[in-house]
């Protein structure tokens, strides 16, 4: 039997830990939970987890390990050798032994009878990992069970990672696949890209006059930015100062440890100059201990930790700051922040992509590589979950579950049809369409009909079809619309929105506008106009 308890799924801040039975063994993945009063502590204290697997050593996958080591000392803890070394970072205010025991890469382990696990390179960070684990009942009539658990992953090389090996899980098809699917459906540009457009958007704001603040995760995305500064062509030589806040120069000396488990050419770039620390070459890199360090007309970029007070920082200088949060999708409009800073005379907020997680087509091909029987999709807002398990290529291949945290899942192993899990709702229907002559009618089901959105589809009692590559997509129609709307007066040399390359579905898809996802009438105007190369038909 397989089962999974899920004490935290990663939906929100909650952290992801979940506990897996498999044959006769009790396994805990990661335990990144904020506090252990989400685990059954007592239950623990009378029936003891086996094992501990920790995928990498983010906060949100292991904060709470060293709190469940110091109350369970006897349950071993298993990671890779560079997140054992990469741990302790999470308590820098601690004295942490050295709880977690390393295991090697592409090598099968076997933890007890019939238990047998094997660690993969995930991506992501330095030392995350893969585990594809194994149970062999004592019956040798029984089938082995088997679970492959993804922690965080990446399918693109890193500065400082090299991504996950496919052709290494290539048709493992285990029973159970546990994957990270935090971008849902979202489709990222190449990593080299999103590389470019934050090097040339962080030189056109020094050629402009600002400083750059950027609000960051103090390991992994924190040292990415920093080997880009100091590597780009449009950075190199450049008399820029970088300052790093504590936490982030902690994450770069703990890289530094790790140099020997680190790709090829970041090991040559250290034989010639160091990773970071280096006042030879610009730009130069400098721990900040005092803000009085920031000072001057030179140029600065500050990377900070993403949980600090940022005020204190923009008020230092003679520059104009810019502010440059992180966001986790493209395409994405950013909520997050300190809504104030927006506001100060001399400060200018934006955003940038720089992901460290698969996005949704490199997810699937990871699923369809592996080949599952079940296929648990956590760590990400619920609704974009929701939005991969909707897709029609893996609901009809595998079985889904979408579990909230607090919840248990028993898998049947060995079922071979198809069935929709009550862990997800339905959504997707069959209808049928019917054609003749210049027309054509689409029957849709009483499921859909009787859904109270039906209702808010089209008040008018019409819709509009149109065209999205090969997909034809259904919407309804405002009464502006049907009474004839403004876009059929709008001349095609009009710069507006209906004439702009941005302007789909009566919205705005310009993340320089400041209109961006807002919904937007056709004959607006803003100044991130762009003409599209043709117009598309009046919407009437």
């Amino acid at each position: 039997m397989i089962e999974c308890l899920n004490y935290g799924v990663g939906h929100a801040d909650e952290g992801v830990c979940i506990g897996l039975g498999i044959g006769t063994y009790r396994i805990l993945l990661d335990c990144g939970v904020p506090s252990l009063d989400v685990l059954p502590l007592d239950e623990i204290e009378q029936h003891p987890f086996d094992l501990v697997l920790c995928s990498h050593a983010h906060a949100d996958h292991a904060q709470s390990l060293l709190a469940l080591h110091r109350r369970f000392p006897h349950i071993p803890i298993y990671a890779s050798e560079v997140t054992t070394q990469l741990l302790p970072l999470n308590w820098p205010d601690e004295t942490v032994p050295p709880f977690c025991r390393a295991l090697p890469w592409r090598s099968p382990v076997e933890f007890g009878d019939g238990l047998t696990a094997e660690l993969f390179p995930a991506g992501h960070l330095p030392g995350a990992a893969v585990f594809a684990l194994t149970y062999q009942d004592p019956n040798p009539e029984q089938p082995p069970l088997s679970v492959v658990y993804t922690g965080d992953f990446f399918l693109s090389h890193t500065r400082f990672t090299e991504g996950l090996p496919l052709a290494d899980l290539r048709g493992l098809q285990p029973d159970v696949l546990i994957i990270e699917a935090s971008l849902g459906t979202a489709r990222h540009p190449h990593r080299r890209q999103q590389e470019n457009q934050l090097a040339e958007r962080i030189r056109t704001a020094v050629d402009q006059g600002y400083n750059i603040l950027l609000p960051l995760p103090p390991l992994g995305t924190a040292q990415e930015i920093l080997i880009l500064l100091r590597s780009h062509h449009l950075f190199t030589g450049q008399p820029i100062q970088i300052w790093v806040t504590p936490a982030i120069a902690r994450g770069c000396d703990a890289y530094l440890t790790v140099l020997p488990h680190l790709p090829t050419a970041i090991q040559n770039f250290a034989q010639h100059q160091s990773l970071f620390w280096d006042q030879r070459v610009k730009p130069q890199v400098q721990p900040l201990s005092d803000l009085a360090q920031i000072r001057g007309d030179a140029p600065t970029i500050v990377l900070v930790d993403e949980d600090q007070d940022l005020r204190p920082y923009v008020a230092q200088g003679k520059r104009p700051w810019l502010v440059l949060y992180p966001r986790l999708r493209y395409g994405q409009p950013f909520r997050g922040g300190d809504p104030t800073l927006a506001s100060l005379p001399n400060v200018e907020v934006d955003t940038f992509l720089l992901s460290l997680h698969a996005d949704g087509p490199a997810t699937t091909q990871l699923i369809h590589n592996i080949r599952p029987q079940h296929v648990v999709l956590i760590h990400g807002d619920p609704n974009y979950l929701a939005d991969l398990a909707s897709l029609n290529e893996l609901s009809n291949r595998y079985h889904l579950h979408t579990p909230t945290s607090g919840s248990t899942i028993q898998f049947p192993i060995g079922q071979l049809t198809l069935s929709t899990p009550s862990s997800l709702v339905q959504l997707a229907y069959e209808g049928e369409v019917s054609e003749w002559n210049d027309e054509a009618m689409i029957r849709l089901p009483a499921s859909i009909t009787t859904d109270p959105r039906w209702r808010r589809l089209a008040d008018t009692g019409f819709v509009l079809a149109s065209w999205q590559g090969e997909q034809l997509l259904i919407r309804g129609m405002t009464p502006k619309e049907v009474l004839g709307g403004t876009s059929a007066s709008i001349a095609p040399d009009q710069e507006s929105c209906f004439n702009c390359q941005f302007y789909r579905g009566q919205r705005c898809w310009n993340e320089a506008s400041a209109l961006y996802n807002f919904k937007v009438a056709p004959e607006g105007y803003c100044p991130a106009f762009e003409r599209a190369e043709t117009q598309p038909e009046p919407e009437s």
